[in-house]
């Protein structure tokens, strides 16, 4: 079914509660609204005021959990995310402060990754403090891909056709893995899963994570998949491995007891791991292409 976000009466809808919630603030909107993205699966539209643009954000009912995991992040880490103006859990609707500047941007002109340090403690602070949430995040409808689960997962997205055999050889392998990484006892909790310079905003030089949508209930080491080998192991000129992991998955690895030096040989294994996830968290979009590299990256370690 197609997603209304062009229709004018949803679309004047969406105007009159985002100016209902901005008079409720204080803050009426001072120009027309611009609807910047349109997707599939969301739209995003920026609305000016006289304090600065604010964002509104509608999901479909499958990603309609993105508002809730929203409002826990404010309440639990407000230096971590843009701040929640209002927000509708029962159709998904958020309204939200700017985010500032993209880092993909901020990285290009400063030249220099250093900004990746406090990010990967802020993606831990998040994991952590969210360790409460898990079942409410559940059962609003995030996806539940902590290790009991995964094994099977993986083997239903492997059962396609035009999956080749030697992945779903790996099923055994998966099951292995998971009952290894569970035997370290990390409590697993939200985990971003989509973690990349896209989805980090530089406001008052701090560092936002936003978008949420992707998000799961999973190990919290399986974020550094994503964030480690697909983005910063690749550096300022997009050449593979120019860059040393180790002080990054050590700044991760402080917000977790710094008496249980073994958690650093967990990373490894959550690394591949965290792939196969990555692969099984789809969004509404098929995205076959995206799957398979996500598969060899498990596997292989490389994307192609």
């Amino acid at each position: 079914m197609q997603e209304p976000w062009e229709d004018p009466a949803w679309l004047a809808a969406a105007v009159v509660w985002v100016d209902d919630r901005l008079t409720d603030a204080g803050r009426p909107r001072t120009g027309e609204p611009d609807q910047v993205h349109v997707r599939p699966w969301s739209t995003a539209i920026r609305v000016p005021t006289a304090e600065g643009d604010v964002w509104f954000k509608a999901n479909t009912p499958e990603l309609r959990h993105e508002a809730l995991t929203t409002l826990l992040l404010s309440r639990r880490v407000p230096d971590r995310v843009p701040p929640l103006i209002a927000d509708d859990l029962e159709r998904g609707w958020m309204l939200m402060e700017d985010g500032g500047r993209r880092l993909r941007e901020v990285i290009a002109e400063e030249r220099d990754l250093s900004r990746w340090d406090d990010i990967l403690e802020g993606a831990a602070d998040i994991a952590r403090a969210m360790e409460p949430d898990v079942d409410e995040l559940i059962a609003a409808g995030v996806p539940d891909l902590r290790l009991a689960v995964l094994p099977d997962r993986y083997a239903a997205v492997v059962e396609a056709p035009d999956v080749e055999q030697r992945f779903r050889d790996a099923i055994p392998r998966v099951r292995d893995m998971a009952e290894e990484l569970a035997s370290y006892g990390v409590p697993e909790t939200l985990q971003h899963d989509d973690l990349h310079d896209g989805q980090v905003f530089i406001r008052d030089d701090r560092q936002l994570i936003l978008d949420w949508g992707d998000a799961v209930i999973s190990h919290p080491f399986f974020t550094l998949s994503v964030t480690l080998e697909g983005v910063i192991a690749w550096g300022l000129d997009d050449v593979e491995g120019s860059v040393d992991l180790d002080p990054l998955i050590d700044l991760y690895l402080r917000r977790y007891d710094p008496q249980r030096p073994e958690l650093r040989e967990a990373v490894p294994l959550a690394l591949r791991l965290g792939w196969a996830c990555r692969a099984v968290n789809g969004t509404v979009v098929e995205d076959p292409e995206s799957t398979k590299t996500r598969l060899r990256m498990f596997l292989d370690g490389r994307p192609d």
